[in-house]
Parts: structure tokens; sequence; C-alpha cells
């Protein structure tokens, strides 16, 4: 190895999603250039000692929403959350994520919009304005002929191998027969479909009986989506899923119940995924009972469950291994602007607000991976490895980013997390004046943190210094990911039917993509 390296860490404790050993890495334009048990007789511009404490992947948030016109629920106007691109993305990298996902969104009420469009303008609202690196999903909500006609140029000129789906949501549902073409077309190019699993008619009807009893507090938003919404909605994508042979991502599970039938047809062999967020796995629906109009802060889709046993249900998930991947759904409103969390009472004219009008959804993207580690690692319900897997491996390798995000090896981007060494970092209770977003709380205050990441490097480059206390990075620093066909279906035959039954006539579009 000849020549001086940009930087050097050494001391550090590496991680990966296989193993955990210690050594020294060399950086070198933008690159992992080497790793070795030893690499102080080198050169470098800059050094870094992590003391012996752990270096993990750079966190790979999966499931975000930034910048992204929606409707929170009756009214026809639009509306975006308290985040864009800059302050996310700032958030983002101050929590160790170093690439973010979030959503480009096709509406059913601009048919005129092509797929091409929609993605357009989401680079022009994210160019020059994150600090981390991103891609895109595609939410469908009207998957036209001519829509699904874009499909085949979504990965080889746009590079986005994700398309998300809704079971539920007046505005952007869609019913058993669309989400099969859809699906049937992303199976066809190796788009991987992601959908949220609540059955509409039952939340309907539970939300007019609710209204008859004239209970509209937050609460009664999780009254209105209880598990069993949840668990047939799951169980019934699993079966689309099945039919058609495509591997699905289920998002957000929040309920043991689905993780039961998440298993089961992982048991069968299906190519189905899952996806959980750290509210699922550390709140109840306690802070929705909250006075004041307080527990808005804690609506959220699906919502959050009773017990401590919903959380060890999905804790057990995580351990033995139903769960691919942990995304925050970041989606924050905030609670002092007129078009945040109190719309619903600027709407409904009721002083206590109206439940079906309030935004849904929580902050989270900063918090996600210190939350895993401090709940996960610290406590020993996660191992190291399994932690890597959850934040950040498995995400590359589910959305087409693999090795390039996701792993600390040479010629992965260095996308690195150092966190504190052993006794280090002072046991502190998580505020929102910590935090980074836009938003004027966090469903986790108080927690206790213990750690948080010392130092984020998004391709070599110090972007997060906890020593210091600041954001090091630039909003124009981050890049639009090109993204490829998920890695898990590279390594498993999830479109090749010769190891099924075969039907006379064959009627499932095949794909020839991989060699």
């Amino acid at each position: 190895m000849d020549g001086e390296f940009d930087t050097l860490i050494l001391n550090g404790k590496i991680a990966t999603a296989a193993e955990c050993f210690p050594g020294d890495i060399a950086i070198k334009d933008g690159k992992i250039y080497a790793i070795a048990p030893d690499l102080k007789a080198f050169k470098a511009k800059n050094v870094i000692d992590a003391e012996g404490a752990y270096i993990t992947p750079g966190g790979v948030d999966g499931h975000v929403h930034v910048d992204q016109e929606s409707t929170p629920g009756g009214q026809d106007y639009p509306y975006r959350g308290s985040d864009g691109f800059e302050s996310g993305s700032r958030s983002a990298i101050a929590g160790g994520t170093t690439t973010m996902l979030p959503f480009a969104m096709q509406h059913r009420h601009r048919p005129d919009h092509t797929l091409e469009d929609v993605i357009g303008h989401y680079h022009e609202l994210a160019t020059g304005n994150s600090y981390c690196d991103y891609g895109f999903h595609l939410i469908i909500t009207d998957p036209t002929p001519d829509r699904l006609a874009e499909f085949p140029t979504l990965i080889s000129r746009h590079g986005i191998s994700s398309v998300k789906l809704y079971m539920t949501y007046d505005r952007l549902k869609l019913n058993d027969y669309e989400i099969l073409h859809t699906i049937s077309a992303a199976r066809k190019e190796g788009i991987t479909p992601m959908i949220h699993a609540e059955n509409i008619d039952i939340i309907s009807f539970f939300s007019e009986e609710l209204e008859k009893l004239d209970l509209l507090d937050p609460y009664s938003h999780a009254r209105s989506r209880p598990a069993l919404a949840e668990h047939e909605a799951t169980n019934r994508a699993i079966v689309l899923s099945e039919l058609m042979n495509v591997p699905i991502l289920l998002v957000h599970v929040s309920s043991p119940g689905s993780v039961q039938r998440i298993r089961k047809g992982q048991g069968k062999g299906l190519p189905i995924y899952a996806e959980t967020c750290p509210q699922y796995l550390l709140l109840t629906d306690h802070g929705l009972q909250q006075p004041n109009y307080e527990g808005s802060k804690c609506v959220c889709s699906p919502p959050l469950r009773p017990s401590k046993e919903d959380l060890d249900g999905l804790w057990n998930g995580l351990r033995n291994g139903t769960f691919t991947i942990i995304s925050s759904d970041h989606c924050p409103f905030r609670m002092d602007e007129p078009l945040g969390k109190p719309v619903a009472i600027k709407d409904s004219g009721k002083e206590g607000g109206d439940w079906r009008l309030i935004p849904n959804g929580i902050p989270g993207i900063e918090t996600r991976v210190p939350l895993l580690f401090t709940f996960g690692v610290c406590t020993g319900r996660l191992s190291i490895e399994r932690f890597v897997q959850l934040t950040s491996t498995n995400t590359a390798k589910l959305y087409g980013m693999y090795p390039t995000k996701g792993t600390i090896m040479p010629g992965s981007d260095a996308d690195l997390v150092i966190w504190h060494a052993e006794g280090k970092y002072k046991p502190t209770k998580l505020t929102n004046a910590m935090l980074h977003h836009n938003c004027d709380y966090t469903a986790f205050e108080g927690m206790e943190m213990l750690n948080w990441p010392r130092f984020t490097l998004l391709r070599g480059e110090v972007v997060w210094d906890h020593d210091k206390g600041e954001v090091t990075g630039s909003k124009t620093a981050g890049k639009f990911v090109k993204r490829e066909p998920s890695w898990f279906a590279r390594n498993q035959i999830l479109f090749d039917d010769h190891t099924r039954y075969q039907f006379k006539n064959e009627w499932r579009p095949k794909y020839d993509g991989f060699p």
C-alpha cells in the first residue's frame, strides 16, 4: 500500500453483519481501501482514534417520508410534513444514518403525471439539499396500463427498484385486482413491492361506529385499527405474493399476530420480507391516551399496540430472523403549526379534534439507530452483528445497494459510524432539544440513551462530530444512489418457476434479468 490515505481509523472493533473483530480502516477517495489488524505505520491526512469502540456501517433507512405531498384525512388540500430533504437528512447523519430512501408519490388526482414526471419533481426537491446519500421508492396509487408500462425503465433509466402499495387510506389504496396487476408488472422487471397491510373495510366500519359514540379523541385512532385489521391484510398480501411468486416487503409491522403469519409464509419458502420500526418495539398506546390533545403526537399507522406482550412479540421477531430490516417510518408533523397535528382541531371545529383528520406519523430518522443500539445491543437483546443486519446491511441488500452501501469491506463506500467506547458515554435522557429534525417533539422523550454515534462518516468525510456537538457535513454532500434489483432476489430462486408445480399454460410473467 503506497502513498498517503485520506483517513485512517485506528483501534476499532469493526462490526459487520457476519462478524466483529479488532482492526483499523484505511479510506481513500471516499472508499474503504484497506482493513487490517494494524495500520498505524501508514500516513494519512486525518487520523481518528476509535478508542476501542464499535465501528459499524452507516445506517440505511429504507422508509422515510420527507418533502412528500400528502393529505391527512378528509381534507381535499395537499400538505407536507415538517421535514424536507435538508432538515430530514441533517437529522439522519446526526443519528448515524448515511443513506435514506424516501418516497416519491404518484397522485391519483393527477392522471396526466407520468412516473417520470413524479421522479423528476422529487429530484428537483432533493438535489443540493441532502446531507446524506439517498434514493427513491415510488408510491403507486393509480396503476393504469400507461403507468405500468413505465415499469421497464424504472431500474435501467432511473435506478429505482422498489414500489410501495397501500391496502388502506381512501386516496391511496389499491384493491386486490390492482395489486395483482402491479406486482405482476413488478415481478417481470425485478422490482420489489412494499405493502402497507391494513384492511380498509374493517377500519371504515370501526370508524363509523366510533363516530356514532362521539369517540373522536386521538386514542380512538388505535380503536379504529385493531390488530386483526393488520393480520387479515398481511395474510392477504402473502397470498397474493404466493399466487404471483413475487417477493414482497411488509412494511411497519406492528403486532405479534402479523409476525406469526409472516413467519409461517417464510417457513413455506415464500419470499416474504418484513420491516418494523422502533415505535413498535418501545412504545404502547398509552401515549395516545395523554390529555389535552397530546395523544396526537403518537398517532401513526398502524397504531401503537396496547401491551408489553405486543412489544416482546416484535423483539422475538427480531431475534428469530422474521424481520429483515428496521426502518424509522419518519413522518414528522409539528404541534405548533396549523397544518401540523392540530389541523384536526382546525378542520373539525371541535376543541378535542377528530382523530380521522390527524396527520399520521411521528419523527424518528435520527433516533432509529441509537435506540436500537441502546435497547438492543447494550441490553443484550441483539448481537452487534444482528444490529448491523437490521439497521444497514439487509436494507442495502433488499433495495439493491449492496455492497456499495451497508457493509465494511474494501471497495465499499466509506459510510461508517464510530460509537463511543465503553465507559466514555454518559447515559443521557433523550430530549427533543438534542435532535436536528424540524419537529417540536419526539415520541421517545425521556428514554435513557446508553450510547450515541460519536462520528458519522459519509464516503470518508466526517459529517457528524459528537465531540464537537455539531453536524460538520454539507447539505450538498448527499448523492442520489441508483439501485439495482434486490440482492436477495439475486441469491435465491424467486423468479424461476421450475422448482414449483408447473401449470400447463404458465401465465405468470418470467423474469430473465439475473444470470
